[in-house]
This record gives structure tokens, sequence and C-alpha cells, in this order.
């Protein structure tokens, strides 16, 4: 669909790409990765054609059209969240308006018999045609579903946008790239900005309704959940793998040890060779062997091996002074903005050692309570700092309070005390900020670099209660694994906020949910809790479906709303428009599923042909690697028949 041909991109004398080839196929979900700094972001604003190539191009069919998520981008603040999406769909507007004017053309002329007069009719007929086309699908619906999905609930949708912040903006603005439903997504790190409901939405709309996918992401669940091939940009080339994140790391370890042996056994090779030319390049009776083998030395193609970041971030905090045996006690605390109650009655008490979780949608007061903890807020209720406690915090803004005129070392100079201030080149190189890295001025480092920058000021004294509000945000993988290894090592005790699930698992042994004004606790580790929620949420689904049919309503005299909230509301009668796109969203949800069992029955069939030929006797490793393939196809077209028959499910029980 894409192809990008002999692309090279040159940045100050220092080459980024050399000459790279690959194709988007239109159903491809790439996971785009590389360490920080290799092209990935620029990658994908050259295929958004934002950004223009040294050499090489970007082909792009006549009629692909491709949405482009970036990491940070100015956002209008003029209009409503519901009028800022319904833009998406202006065209349709225009549309109407185009076919309006012609209609009024039509009723207005009497050149019945004019060349002219036919051309304008078979325009109105095209018109009409993609007009009934554009407004098939009930796109009010869809914005409700794509904004509930993205975290925003119905009151929010006449807010206006300027009172959120800027990750609910961008949560705006990606809602109205998925509606456009573009045949390529360009996404880059979408999930810095979503909580764990969010996430899991978004996965499954790529997974289920997405056309082409290029994704880049330090998620990895996210992307291993989303993505069947992945491209690693490394050294300025590219290397393509058609599997998912997790497989490509076996194979790219496997790729790096059969390219170390080869370099090995050429640089010897080279070696000996330089030691026979050198050890007869004056003797004449072998001028001619030594000759053989400078030429012969020459025509070698020398094996590079690929760019191994060797650098090692060396993270280790400091040993906890001891504290009391109860850290934090937490009683009846509740935070309101005016009217607006964030959470009440919160009450637990955390143990000295234990390390857990505050999770739920942005805006349910995890980074409120953390602020409650920390005194920066009022609050209501108690809320008791245990004895001898000391707390290191990491705010979710952090890296951005930077001061970006400065330099690395001077950052860490103006906070570092007594003699921890002779060893900040040491600190700084063990966060791979040697050399000349630490006299960078903070305003052009990477996110990740910035975050690494905040996280050894939280280093240089020694804490026994961590809060980590959101500390992932711009961590690439490798940095992600050191810093949760070192969380794990901490033996006092941790707070962290975050919405990375990959992150969180083996970490924390119990998670706070905050939701609805509440904040409940949960035994165990991440995945239980989502686990447990799933299995909550179908229960609560199954025990209200009867209740609203036979439960009568209750006299309630507690306010004078209650009344109108129990009363059963009288069956609403459908008009024919209603019934109409009611029976075409059923049979649109049907054919979903006879198609979906379709793709099940061809790709079991692939699964059996491949099955065939290795009971026949065939053991080419590519033979395995194809079942395999197919054996992964049939799983994602299985769920995807599971998605599509629970849709019809949901229709016909809501329409019984």
């Amino acid at each position: 669909m894409i192809s990008i041909n002999g692309l090279s991109v040159e940045f100050s004398s220092q080459l980024l790409f050399d000459d790279i080839n690959y194709v988007i196929n239109p159903k491809d979900k790439i996971a785009l990765v590389g360490k920080n700094g290799a092209g990935k972001s620029t990658m994908l604003k050259i295929i958004a054609g934002l950004q223009r190539p040294t050499s090489g191009t970007v082909a792009v069919p006549s009629g692909v059209t491709i949405g482009y998520l970036p990491q940070q981008m100015a956002i209008a603040d003029s209009q409503t969240v519901i009028e800022e999406v319904r833009k998406v769909f202006a065209h349709v507007d225009a549309m109407q308006k185009r076919l309006d004017d012609m209609t009024a053309q039509l009723a207005e002329r009497t050149d019945y018999d004019s060349e002219d007069y036919h051309e304008l009719i078979d325009r109105v007929s095209t018109l009409t045609e993609q007009l009934a086309m554009a407004s098939s699908d009930n796109y009010e619906a869809d914005i409700e579903r794509t904004l509930i999905g993205l975290g925003f609930e119905r009151k929010d949708f006449d807010r206006p946008t300027a009172e959120f912040s800027g990750g609910w903006r961008m949560r705006i603005e990606l809602a109205k790239i998925l509606l456009q439903h573009p045949d390529v997504l360009l996404l880059d790190e979408p999930t810095n900005h979503l909580d764990i409901e969010s996430i899991q939405w978004l996965e499954s709309f790529l997974m289920t309704k997405a056309k082409a996918v290029v994704l880049v992401s330090h998620d990895r669940a996210f992307i291993d959940n989303v993505t069947n091939r992945t491209i690693e940009i490394t050294c300025g080339k590219i290397y393509d793998y058609a599997v998912n994140y997790s497989k490509f790391v076996q194979l790219r370890a496997e790729r790096l040890e059969q390219q170390m042996r080869a370099y090995a056994n050429q640089q010897k090779q080279i070696a000996d060779t330089e030691a026979f030319i050198e050890r007869f390049r004056y003797k004449a009776t072998k001028s001619v062997q030594v000759q053989s083998r400078i030429k012969q030395l020459a025509r070698i193609e020398r094996i590079e091996v690929d760019e191994v970041d060797t650098s090692h971030l060396s993270l280790r905090f400091p040993p906890a002074p001891r504290s009391g045996d109860f850290p934090l006690i937490i009683e009846d605390v509740g935070k309101a903005y005016g009217d607006h109650q964030v959470f009440d009655h919160a009450t637990f008490t955390l143990r000295r050692g234990e390390k857990v979780a505050f999770v739920g949608k942005n805006g349910e007061g995890k980074s409120t309570l953390v602020k409650c903890i920390m005194g920066e807020i009022p609050y209501t209720g108690s809320l008791r700092i245990g004895h001898n406690v000391k707390i290191g915090y990491f705010a979710q803004n952090q890296a951005q309070l930077l001061d970006g005129e400065i330099t690395v070392f001077d950052t860490i100079d103006r906070v570092a005390v007594g003699d921890i201030r002779t060893k900040i080149r040491d600190i700084l190189g063990a966060f791979m900020f040697g050399g000349e890295a630490s006299d960078k001025k903070v305003k052009v480092l990477s996110g990740g670099e910035k975050t690494r920058l905040a996280m050894i000021r939280l280093l240089l004294e020694p804490v026994n209660l961590l809060i980590l509000d959101e500390p992932t945000n711009h961590l690439d993988m490798k940095t992600k694994d050191i810093l949760k290894q070192a969380i794990r090592d901490f033996d006092g005790t941790v707070i962290v906020v975050s919405h990375d699930r990959e992150f969180l698992d083996g970490l924390v042994e119990k998670v706070y949910e905050f939701g609805h004004g509440q904040v409940k606790e949960c035994l165990g580790g991440i995945y239980e809790f989502l686990e447990k929620k799933k299995i909550a949420s179908l229960h609560e689904l199954e025990l209200s479906a009867p209740k609203a049919k036979t439960e009568p309503a209750q006299p309630v005299q507690k306010s004078a709303q209650a009344p109108a909230a129990s009363a059963a509301p009288e069956p609403k009668k459908l008009s024919y428009a209603e019934q109409r796109e009611r029976d075409k969203a059923l049979k649109r949800a049907a054919k979903k599923v006879e198609e979906a069992e379709a793709d099940v029955a061809r790709r079991e069939a692939d699964v059996a042909a491949i099955e065939a030929r290795i009971a026949a006797g065939e053991v080419d490793p590519e033979v395995f690697t194809a079942h395999a393939d197919a054996v992964k196809a049939v799983e994602n077209a299985m769920s995807v028949w599971e998605l599509a028959q629970s849709e019809l499910d949901d229709l016909k029980a809501r329409n019984a």
C-alpha cells in the first residue's frame, strides 16, 4: 500500500537512515522499535508527509488516507469536546450542502435535453450515493463510543476543551484520528496520556477495527497485544520481522549472536592475512603470494555488527533509613474542588516495606491523593505520616519543572550538598550522562533523558517512602526494566502511580483503585486486579438485566430526585427511522460475524495444510515458522469472531 524506497536522512553530516526500503501492507500492525534517537519519530513524520528525507521517496497511492498522532501537538481551545470531535464529520455536511445546491440547480433549469443537464444529473446521482455511504453509520453513536472508550464521561462532552489538561486534549485528538478510520494509523507513544482501561480499549480498537497501524510505544504489553510485525531501526538500517515484539527480542538476540560469530571469524581471517603480508612482504620468493593476499584483503566486504547499546544505567536507591511500622495511615480522607467531590472516605494503612499501586482513570484522584500526602493541598479527614518517615517524591511533571537553560551538570550541582558534590560526574556517568553529555543544556534533552535527570535528583537523599507519579513516561523499555528492578530492590515503602501494566506486574503486591469518588483496596498484583475487575463488571451486568425487568420500583423518600430515578420509564416506541437504523445495525453486525467465521475457517484450513506437509516429512525450518504464524492467525481470527459475536448478542439483547 505505502512503499518506502531508498530512504536516506542526514542531520548535521550524521546519517540517520541509509537507503531504507520496505512496504506497509493494508492490514499490517507494525511496531517501530529502536533505541532513543534511532529515528522512530522522524520515520513517522516522513511517512505522514510532515518532513522531507534527504533522498528517497514515500509512495502513497491515490485515495489512501493517513492519520498521524505525534507525541506533542498544539491544540485549539475554542470549542466543547463534542464540537471539536464533530469536526471529523464536516465533510458529510459539506457533501450535503453541495447536493442541496445541485438539486436546486436541477429545479431551476429547463434545458432537459442538453449534455450539461445530463452531466449534472450524473453528478447528483454519484454524490447521493457517496452521501448515503458516508451517512450509513450513526456517527453520533460512533463519537460517543470512542470518547467513552478513551475515558471521557457523557457529562464531559459539553465542557470546553480549555478546561482539560494537555493529556486529555491529546485524547480528543486521538479520538478525532480514530473516527476518521484512515487506511494507515501512525501513532507516536499513544499510551503516554491514557489510563489502563483506556489503553485496553485502544488495544481492542486497533486489533479489530483499525486497518494498517505503525506504532511507536514503550508499553511492552500494549505493542505485544496489538502488533504482528516489528521493524527495528539500528545503525541507519532496518530489520523487518513478521512477529510481535516479544518474539522479535528472541530473534534479534539470535541475529546478533550470528553476526558476532561471523564478525569474529572475519576478524581472525583479516588478522591472519595481514600477518602473512607483514611477515613475507620483503621476501622476493613470496612476492606473488603477498600481492595475492593484498588483493584478497581489499576484496573482503567487511561485516558490520549492529549497534548494541552498551551504555548501562546504574540505578540503585540508597538504603532506606528505618521508619515506623506504619509509614502512612489514612482515615476518611476526602478532597473536593467546589461542588466536585474527587474522592471521599478513603481509608487504608501502609505497612513498612509494602509496594502498592494507585490505578484508575485520569481525573479520579490518584495524583490528588499524592498531593494530599505531600501536604501540597488541603483535604478532609485524617492523614498521618509515620515515625521517622522521609519521603522521596517524583511528580508527574517533574521533568518539565527542570530549568532548560542550564546544563545537566549544573542541574545536579545546584541541589547536591556535602560530599556528594565531589561525585556528581560519577553519578551522571552512571545515568548515561558521561563526558560531553553532562555539558548539554537541559532544553535539548529528549523526554526520556529529562526523566532520567529528574530521577537523579530523587536519589541524592536517602528516603524510606518513595512516591512515584507516572515515572515511566518517556522511558524506553530497557530503562524501565532497570528502574523496575531498582524499586524491587529498594527496602523501603513504595507508592507507584502508573498505567503501565508490564511495569507494575511483579512489582506491587497491592492495588488501590480510584473511581466514582471511592478508593478501593485489592490484594494481589496488577493482572489479578484486572481479572477481578473484569469478572466483577460482568457479574454486575448479569445482575442488573433481570432486576430492571422483574423488580418493581420501591418508594424512596430520601430526596426529591429519588422517586424519578427509581420509577420504571415508559417503553419508548421507536420511530420508523429508528427502527430502520436498528435493523441496519443488526444486519451489519450479523455480516461481521459471517465474515469472521469465514476467516476463521480459511485460517484453520491453512493450518491443516501446513500440518499435512509436516506429517509428510517436510522438516524445513520455514515450515515450522509458517505453522506458528498460521496458528497465531487463527487465534487472532477467533478473537475477531468473538468480539463480532459479542457485539451481535448485545444488539439483540438491547432490541429484545
